[in-house]
C-alpha cells in the first residue's frame, strides 16, 4: 500500500463530492474501509496520520480527519493496535468540537477502555491548557459507558476525569462534562447522583440542570 498515493487519491475524491455532508463522507469512507480491510494495521495508522497532517484542505480539515478516524475505528486490528504514541500523534492539530467528538469516541476512548493507553494520558489531557485536549479527556469517557460504542460502564474511570475538570468553565468543556455524566447516568445513576451532590457548589449550572433532568426523566432537557 502506497500511503502517499492513497492519501492524494482520497483527498481528490473528497474534493469531488457534491457537498460535504456526513452521508457523502461516510459513504466514501465505507468504500475505502472495504478496499483496505486486509491491509496491515500499521499501514492503516500511517494512512490516517497522513490524512490528518495534510495541510490546506478546504473548507476545513475535518473531512480528512473524519475519514482517518473512522478508517481506524472500522479496521478492527488497526484499532486494537493503537497505543499512547499513536493517539498523541492522531490528536495533533485538534481545534474543533467536531474533530474531538470524532477522535475521542472512535479512537482514543476505545483504546483507553481496552487498556491500550493508560489513565495517565487521559488525565494529562484533562490538566492541559488546551481546551480541546480537556474536552477530549471527557469525551473519551463516552466509550466507557455507551452501550452502542461497546461500553460496559466504568464509573471509577469516568468520575476520575470529571473530578479533574469539575470547576472548568470553558463552554466546550462544560458541555462535554454534561455529556460524560449523562452517558454514565444510563449505567450508574446512583454514582452520578452522588457526584453531583458532592460537587454541587463547583459544577456549572448547565451541567447540574442537564444531568439532573437526565436522572429524573431520562431526558437531557425538560419537555414543555
Amino acid at each position: 500500500m502506497n500511503t502517499n498515493t492513497l492519501t492524494t487519491e482520497i483527498l481528490a475524491r473528497l474534493r469531488a463530492l457534491p457537498n460535504y455532508s456526513l452521508t457523502n463522507i461516510r459513504a466514501l469512507r465505507r468504500e475505502y474501509s472495504k478496499r483496505l480491510a486486509k491491509e496491515l494495521p500499521e499501514d492503516i495508522l500511517a494512512l490516517a496520520l497522513r490524512l490528518i497532517d495534510e495541510p490546506g484542505f478546504e473548507p476545513r480539515n475535518f473531512e480528512p480527519r473524519f475519514i482517518a478516524y473512522e478508517l481506524i475505528h472500522h479496521h478492527r486490528v488497526a484499532l486494537q493496535s493503537v497505543r499512547a504514541k499513536d493517539v498523541q500523534r492522531l490528536a495533533r492539530g485538534l481545534d474543533s468540537w467536531y474533530g474531538v467528538d470524532t477522535f475521542a469516541p472512535l479512537v482514543a476512548g476505545p483504546a483507553w477502555r481496552e487498556g491500550q493507553i493508560p489513565d495517565s494520558l487521559i488525565h494529562r489531557w484533562a490538566r492541559s491548557k488546551d481546551l480541546w485536549q480537556r474536552r477530549a479527556a471527557l469525551v473519551c469517557t463516552v466509550a466507557l459507558n455507551n452501550k452502542a460504542r461497546g461500553g460496559k460502564g466504568d464509573a471509577a474511570r469516568t468520575l476520575a476525569v470529571c473530578e479533574l475538570l469539575v470547576a472548568d468553565r470553558e463552554d466546550m468543556v462544560v458541555k462535554a462534562m454534561s455529556w460524560a455524566l449523562r452517558e454514565l447516568a444510563k449505567r450508574d445513576p446512583q454514582a452520578v447522583q452522588a457526584f453531583v451532590q458532592k460537587h454541587e457548589d463547583k459544577l456549572a449550572a448547565r451541567v447540574k440542570r442537564e444531568v439532573g433532568n437526565k436522572l429524573r426523566t431520562g431526558l437531557k432537557n425538560r419537555r414543555g
